[in-house]
């Protein structure tokens, strides 16, 4: 759940997070498709970097 106000809609909650950030949304997504299609590290390690990461954050993974 996101700590910041986002309007309600029919469409899932980080797409309407995205709709109210237009000119963000695209370097992001770009961002985000570098970062899962392109990467050199297999899915499996990266996966447990991402949740050690979260880990060391404090954030629910």
């Amino acid at each position: 759940m996101a700590r910041i106000r986002i309007p309600d809609g029919p469409e899932e909650e980080l797409h309407r997070l995205w709709m109210m950030t237009p000119a963000l949304s695209g370097p992001a997504s770009a961002f985000s498709g570098a970062v899962y299609n392109e990467s050199k590290l297999p899915v499996r390690l990266r996966e447990l970097l991402r949740m050690r990461i979260a880990q060391i954050n404090e954030c629910v993974v």
